[in-house]
């Protein structure tokens, strides 16, 4: 893989300021997620092409499409069992399958009626929707949210195994750039280029209220 990069200043300035974005990294037939996990795992995964090793089919796995979002999240590396960063380019029709099938982890933020629909969907997916404030190199919440899926079952499966096209071990470009995001000054920093990801299903649009 090829990672694409952009100079951070560059591209955040074409980025929506507030509201909720699937910021990515795509082309017509795959896309990219980001994974963060201990070195037994990740570079399994990295090695061969595919999750297998420690990694466990029975917890719920959650992939990130915005780097900076998976930044905050693994403290760029810094967190315990989560010092392997991972890209890996998925299907793009497996992707929008998940978007498809994806129910909020909270009621709140679901368009269901009532509770009880709610939770029976919830019950009966396999694929988690969490929207989250997305942050800056330094970790600032911003106004703009970000969106995480957490796979479970026979979908994440099918995720660790025939969705994948191909996976990166990233960490060493997390270890360059680490240092000039904590500085606060980011004329050098360097992040996956990255752009809103168009969602063609109106009804899924709706749903995930884009």
């Amino acid at each position: 893989m090829t990672l694409q990069l952009k100079p951070y200043m560059e591209q955040s300035k074409q980025w929506p300021a507030s509201g909720r974005c699937i910021l990515a990294q795509f082309d017509d037939d795959s896309i990219v997620v980001y994974q963060a996990y201990k070195p037994s795992i990740g570079q399994f995964a990295a090695t061969h092409g595919y999750f297998g090793g420690e990694f466990s089919l029975t917890r719920m796995t959650w992939i990130k499409t915005n780097f900076l979002w998976m930044m905050y999240r693994s403290g760029w590396g810094t967190k315990e069992s989560q010092e392997v960063t991972l890209a890996i380019r998925l299907k793009r029709e497996a992707f929008d399958r998940l978007l498809a099938e994806a129910v909020p982890s909270s009621f709140g933020a679901s368009i269901h009626e009532d509770f009880e629909q709610w939770r029976e969907a919830v019950k009966h997916s396999n694929v988690r929707l969490q929207w989250d404030p997305d942050h800056d190199p330094r970790g600032e919440n911003l106004n703009r949210r970000a969106i995480q899926l957490g796979l479970r079952g026979e979908v994440a499966k099918q995720y660790a195994r025939e969705w994948l096209l191909e996976i990166e071990d990233i960490s060493d470009l997390v270890a360059e750039q680490r240092s000039i995001a904590m500085s606060g000054d980011w004329t050098n920093l360097h992040t996956p280029s990255e752009r809103p990801y168009m969602v063609d299903d109106p009804s899924v649009r709706e749903r995930l209220k884009l």
